[in-house]
């Protein structure tokens, strides 16, 4: 079969799509992580007495093909030593989508009289899709159209975390396993000599390269109404990093209201956050990502939503993690 020029296009369309989100931070990317932090490690489980269930949905900009994200966690401690966890999620931007879930088991101890360390690792999948609009080519019969492209590797993370009743600081590594995924199926590498079209360094394969977190903060009490929380998470992965400092300020375990800072992101660097809790088990949470780069080359701001439950025993109060 003779390759066309639009058939050359084509692969390196593909080739540009897998490269450029193999290549980036991959993992999605949440403000309100204050208030779901197992998204980000999921040592922390060990750190509550208590389950809860945590959904956050971002829609990023306002455009057709913007990201929309959507994250469920459910996390909590079984006993002494034991936190479980799990995660679910959906990633979206354009033709592509990528979808994960994955379950944690942590082990903590003391460490001293006041401060417990935690250790947890976890195991799931994810699957990245190009959808087949993107591909569409000269004739439903070229081995480029046969459908979605669709990859499953395995996952892991491995995290840490150390804590106290008002601190904790921990890291994480998402995507521990670094899986290589086949980019192009056996047909078509067959049939097109890819390796010429999209370079020997991609050689038909992507890789879902290890994301390195870093997460911490402190629970400092103003008095007996108000609680000021800062925070700091640090991602890095493909040579490429971003700091978020952030600040939230908690009435009675009610009312809560913040701000982010996110350091080598030129899109969306700030971030407003506001939110409410009931009874100290259900929480309502809204963040607003605030473009202060040129605004002609942003489509439009960045809402999140939080929904959370803690199931809570009647005698437990005072929650301020």
């Amino acid at each position: 079969m003779k390759i066309t020029a639009m058939k050359k296009l084509l692969i390196l369309f593909i080739g540009i799509c897998f490269n450029g989100l193999l290549n980036a931070q991959q993992l999605p990317q949440i403000t309100q992580y204050m208030m779901n932090n197992y998204a980000i490690n999921p040592a922390v489980s060990s750190m509550y007495d208590y389950y809860q269930i945590n959904s956050t949905i971002r829609n990023q900009w306002t455009m057709e093909g913007a990201p929309r994200t959507t994250v469920l966690t459910m996390y909590g401690k079984k006993n002494e030593h034991v936190g479980l966890g799990g995660m679910v999620f959906n990633d979206e931007a354009a033709s592509e989508s990528r979808i994960g879930a994955s379950a944690s088991y942590a082990y903590s101890f003391s460490a001293t009289k006041n401060i417990r360390m935690s250790f947890a690792l976890s195991a799931g999948f994810q699957q990245y899709k190009l959808c087949k609009t993107c591909l569409e080519g000269e004739s439903s019969q070229d081995v480029l159209l046969n459908g979605d492209v669709i990859r499953s590797i395995p996952d892991a993370i491995f995290g840490f975390n150390m804590y106290s009743d008002k601190w904790y600081v921990g890291f994480s590594v998402p995507q521990l396993l670094a899986s290589k995924i086949e980019l192009y199926s056996d047909a078509v590498k067959n049939a097109f000599n890819t390796d010429s079209i999209v370079g020997n360094d991609v050689e038909g394969n992507g890789v879902f390269s290890r994301h390195y977190y870093a997460l911490g903060a402190y629970n400092l009490a103003l008095n007996s109404s108000w609680t000021l929380q800062p925070s700091l998470l640090f991602k890095s992965a493909s040579g490429s990093s971003q700091v978020d400092i952030g600040l939230k300020t908690d009435y009675n375990n009610t009312l809560w209201c913040g701000m982010s800072y996110k350091v080598n992101n030129d899109l969306s660097p700030l971030s407003a956050l506001l939110g409410y809790t009931i009874n100290q088990r259900y929480t309502i949470g809204y963040s607003y990502d605030l473009p202060t780069a040129d605004k002609s080359s942003i489509p439009g701001p960045t809402h999140e939503f939080l929904l959370g439950i803690r199931f809570i025993p009647s005698s437990e109060s005072d929650i301020t993690r």
